[in-house]
C-alpha cells in the first residue's frame, strides 16, 4: 500500500505583518494533487496544520477544503494535532468530519476509543492499523498516560518515559497480518530543528528517546520540526518537514511532501520525496545598499531579509524599502551595529531598523546584569508561547 506523509502546515502564518494565505492554498494545492497523481491509500497529516490555537475563519475554511479534496483522490485521511492546533475543537469536529470519512484526532485517546485506525488499503487490500498520538504537553502527560495506559504514572518520571508508555499502550494491538503505522508530533532526540519551530516546545524535556518507538511499526510519521530528516531508531522514523518555509530561519530547507510504500512483513520505504515548489523564496542578502542594489534584478519575487553591512544613518530603512519592495525585516548587520551604550548599561542602544523580539530582549538584559541562565530564558519562553498562543 502507498501513502503521503505531511504535516506543519500552518495555514494563517503570517510573516512580519505579510498573509502569506494565498501562498498556503497553492502549496496545499500541490500536495492534493500528489496524493491525486500517486493514487495513495492514505494520506497521513502529522500536526500543526494551523499556525494559531485560535485560527482565522480563512484559515479553517481552507484547511476543511484540503481535507475533503484529499478525501476525494479515494484516500483515507488523517489528521491529528500538533502544538500550534487546539486539540479540543480538533475533537468537537471530529464526529462531523468522520461522516466524510476523515479522521481528526485532537487528544490523546485509547486504542479503543479512536487513538488506533484500521482500514483497508484500496489498492492491495491490506489492512493497516494506523496508532495516533497528538502532541502531548508536559504538564498534560501525566495525565494523558493515566488515560491511556490505566496506570498512575509518576509526576517526576520524564516526559520521554512518558511517551514511551503511550506509543507502547497505542501499539500494543500491532497485528502481523496488518502494515502498521504510527503518525505523532512531538521532537525526538537527535532531530534538528528546522528553524522556525516554537521554542518553548523544543527545549531539551520535551524530547523523545529513539527507544520510545515500537520496533514492529513499519513506519513513523512525525511532525513538529519542519527540517525533512530521518531518525536513527528501531523502526523507520521520519520527519517529512514544512512543505512552505515559515520564517526566515528555515530559508535554505527543502519543502517536500513524502510517499511511502509498504507490505505486510516489510519495512516501509520512501518512494519519491515530491518537492512543493509553490510557496514564495525567503532570503537573507547582506551588504551595503549601494552593493544590493546592483544586484537587485536577482531576488525576483523572494521575499527577503536584509541585513544591512553600513552604520545605521537617518531614512536608511526606507531607502532600502523602496529599493526592495519585498524586503520583510531589515536589520543592521551585527558588524555595524553601535556597540552597547556605557552609560546605561541596562539597555543596548538600538541603532535604527533593528527589531528584537520579546526572547532577545530578554537576552540582552540578562547579559548586561550578567545573568545568563538558559534555564530562565527557556522558562520565559514557554510562558510567553502560552500567554500569546491561550495554550495555557
Amino acid at each position: 500500500m502507498r501513502f503521503l506523509h505531511t504535516s506543519d502546515w500552518h495555514v494563517g502564518k503570517v510573516l512580519k505583518g505579510h498573509s502569506r494565505l494565498d501562498e498556503q492554498r497553492a502549496v496545499l494545492r500541490e500536495i492534493v494533487q500528489v496524493a491525486r497523481d500517486h493514487r495513495v491509500d492514505a494520506v497521513l497529516v502529522a500536526g500543526d496544520l494551523y499556525e494559531s490555537s485560535a485560527p482565522s475563519a480563512d484559515a479553517q475554511q481552507l484547511v476543511v477544503q484540503v481535507l475533503l479534496a484529499l478525501r476525494r483522490t479515494g484516500a483515507e485521511v488523517i489528521a491529528i494535532a500538533g502544538n500550534h492546533d487546539h486539540a479540543a475543537t480538533f475533537d468537537a469536529y471530529r464526529p462531523l468530519m468522520a461522516s466524510t470519512g476523515i479522521t481528526l484526532a485532537g487528544g490523546v485517546r485509547d486504542a479503543a476509543d479512536g487513538g488506533v485506525v484500521e482500514f483497508t488499503a484500496r489498492s492491495t487490500g491490506e489492512p493497516v492499523v494506523v496508532a495516533l498520538l497528538p502532541f502531548v504537553s508536559q504538564r498534560h502527560a501525566v495525565r494523558a498516560a493515566q488515560l491511556v495506559t490505566l496506570t498512575p504514572g509518576q509526576a517526576a518520571a520524564g516526559y520521554g518515559l512518558l511517551v514511551r508508555d503511550l506509543l507502547a499502550a497505542l501499539t500494543a494491538g500491532f497485528r502481523d497480518d496488518a502494515v502498521n503505522l504510527v503518525t505523532a508530533h512531538l521532537m525526538a532526540a537527535r532531530g534538528k530543528l528546522g528553524g522556525g519551530e516554537r521554542s518553548a516546545q523544543s527545549v531539551v524535556e520535551y524530547w523523545v528517546p529513539e527507544d520510545a518507538f515500537p520496533p514492529d511499526a513499519y513506519y513513523v510519521a512525525l511532525g513538529h520540526l519542519h527540517r525533512r530528516q530521518s531518525l536513527p531508531a528501531p523502526c523507520p522514523v521520519h520527519y517529512c518537514g514544512s512543505p512552505i518555509a515559515l520564517d526566515f530561519g528555515e530559508q535554505d530547507n527543502p519543502s517536500v511532501v513524502l510517499v511511502v510504500e509498504a507490505e505486510v512483513g516489510a519495512s516501509a520505504r520512501i518512494t519519491a520525496e515530491v518537492p512543493i515548489r509553490s510557496g514564495r523564496r525567503l532570503r537573507t542578502v547582506r551588504g551595503a545598499v549601494d552593493e544590493l542594489a546592483r544586484h537587485a534584478g536577482e531576488f525576483g519575487d523572494d521575499y527577503l531579509r536584509v541585513l544591512l553591512c553600513e552604520p545605521a544613518r537617518a531614512g536608511l530603512q526606507q531607502d532600502v524599502r523602496r529599493l526592495f519592495p519585498n524586503a520583510l525585516e531589515v536589520r543592521i548587520d551585527p558588524a555595524f551595529a553601535a556597540p552597547v551604550d556605557p552609560v546605561n548599561t541596562a539597555r543596548p542602544s538600538t541603532p535604527a531598523g533593528v527589531e528584537r523580539g520579546p526572547a532577545e530582549l530578554l537576552h540582552e538584559y540578562c547579559v548586561t546584569r550578567e545573568l545568563i541562565d538558559e534555564r530562565v530564558e527557556a522558562l520565559f519562553a514557554r510562558l510567553h508561547d502560552q500567554a500569546t498562543t491561550g495554550n495555557a
